[in-house]
């Protein structure tokens, strides 16, 4: 897909590719996409001053009703059309207020981060893997796999329950590849209903704002036929939850990937600046889980433990490995795979904090120390505190009180957006504690 440059290249892209309507999308603190549909003749608007939003309505704005507009403000290179909405496409936005990006707006974000890479004379690469399960209702509205015949207890790659979902998943490759996303693998994951379609890598934002889009196609999609795309990190208790795992590398703007180095001693294929990054990306590690796991269920699937299928695939050790999926990094020779985010982040929120991390760890050469493949899930506590391995937060509550102690982390959101982050998400872990659940009812009720 060849992305128009100017406001003349995107009017005469909507015009070639029948479009009536742009919707102007942005995406909240959650990273929910928000837009406003705008009739394709007003796109001089968008591109320009923006299309209007009260900000004191969005999630993580930090307004009130008192507050200025929030100007969505498009980027012409991301024009797609939206095959499942035919006669729209998408634009994603930055957000202004005053005049001026704002700094609460996620891709300003992630776009301030990035360019003092650049001023380095570095390009972060990025390639996310986005899980979901595809769930129906039932007559009684409880949801379960679309595929009612998909109930093996070791369902991964399997045959038949990849088969019987190929109505949806073929509809869903097609919406996205208009939109530059390259499709170049599908499977059913480990748990029932569950899958993982691979794009190609690209920059970091270009791969954010394709993972905003991902997620709109994929639940709309599924909708329509009568279907929901969840991307919830752990839906059934006895099964493997949702990640969104973040490939990475460092370029320099001449095609060389600055973490490979086939001279490692390790045999990972990792160069200093890329076990330097790592070392980051494990010291601020309980920091990093309250973005890239940003919801109460993440940490049902951050935990330690088994579920049906023999393993949970999570990984709740902070620790690295060359093939290691207990930990919390694996190598695949001669770049990182960062297996901490699950569905429920915000890519521009995740990849932002990532780079902090990331770089924090060059500047400072920090050691990661060496690798470990073993199985983690099998070693004792004492163990692991010999090798002075530690467990990821257990408890959103818990990720909070790290990311509100890691200034690195916090500067690479922005002080401004970690505090409003932190406020948003310490209500939510207020509001599930002292939510009463069923489990509690049952057990409890008659138990004294």
């Amino acid at each position: 897909m060849v992305s128009p440059s100017s406001a003349a290249d995107a009017r005469a892209w909507l015009e070639r590719h029948q479009a009536r309507f742009v919707l102007a999308q942005f995406v909240d603190i959650h990273g929910a996409a928000k837009a406003k549909a705008v009739p394709a003749e007003h796109l001089r608007m968008v591109l320009e001053e923006g299309a209007g939003f009260a900000a004191f309505a969005i999630w993580g704005m930090g307004m009130g009703p008192e507050g200025a507009d929030y100007m969505a403000v498009g980027d012409p290179a991301t024009l797609a059309p939206m095959p499942w909405l035919p006669g729209y496409a998408r634009i994603a936005c930055d957000g202004h207020v005053k005049g001026a990006p704002y700094a609460l707006c996620s891709r300003v974000a992630l776009k301030r981060r990035l360019a003092a890479l650049a001023d380095e004379g570095l390009t972060l690469y990025t390639g996310m893997e986005p899980e979901f399960m595809l769930l129906a209702r039932d007559a009684g509205g409880a949801l379960r796999p679309a595929d009612a015949t998909d109930t093996l207890e070791k369902p991964c790659y399997d045959y038949k329950g990849l088969a019987r979902s190929a109505a949806y998943l073929e509809r869903l490759v097609d919406a996205v590849r208009p939109a530059g996303l390259d499709v170049y693998q599908i499977d059913h994951e480990d748990a029932n209903g569950q899958f993982e379609v691979n794009f190609t890598y690209a920059d970091a934002l270009t791969t954010a704002d394709r993972m905003v889009f991902f997620k709109m196609a994929a639940s709309e999609i599924a909708r329509q036929m009568g279907l929901v795309a969840s991307f919830m990190p752990k839906p059934f208790s006895d099964r493997t939850g949702t990640g969104t795992h973040v490939h990475l590398s460092l370029g320099d703007g001449r095609t060389r990937n600055l973490f490979h180095d086939d001279a490692d001693r390790h045999g990972l294929g990792l160069s200093q600046t890329g076990y330097h990054f790592l070392g980051g990306l494990l010291r601020h590690a309980r920091a990093l889980a309250a973005v890239c796991a940003p919801t109460v269920n993440s940490y049902k699937r951050l935990v330690v433990g088994r579920a049906l299928s023999g393993a949970t695939w999570a990984p709740a050790y902070i620790a690295y490995g060359d093939n290691n999926r207990t930990a919390t990094v694996r190598v695949p020779y001669g770049r990182l795979e960062l297996r901490l985010p699950d569905g429920s982040c915000n890519p521009y929120l995740a990849t932002a904090a990532i780079v902090a991390a990331g770089m924090d760890g060059v500047r400072n050469r920090i050691d990661p120390g060496p690798p470990i493949n073993e199985n983690l899930y099998e070693w004792t506590p004492a163990k692991l505190a010999e090798r002075g391995i530690a467990l990821l937060p257990q408890t959103l509550g818990e990720a909070l009180d790290a990311l509100e102690a890691d200034p690195v982390v916090r500067e690479g959101l922005g002080e401004a957006l970690a505090a409003e982050f932190l406020r948003v998400k310490r209500m939510e872990w207020i509001e599930y504690s002292r939510h009463v659940s069923d489990w509690e009812r049952e057990r409890y009720v008659e138990f004294f």
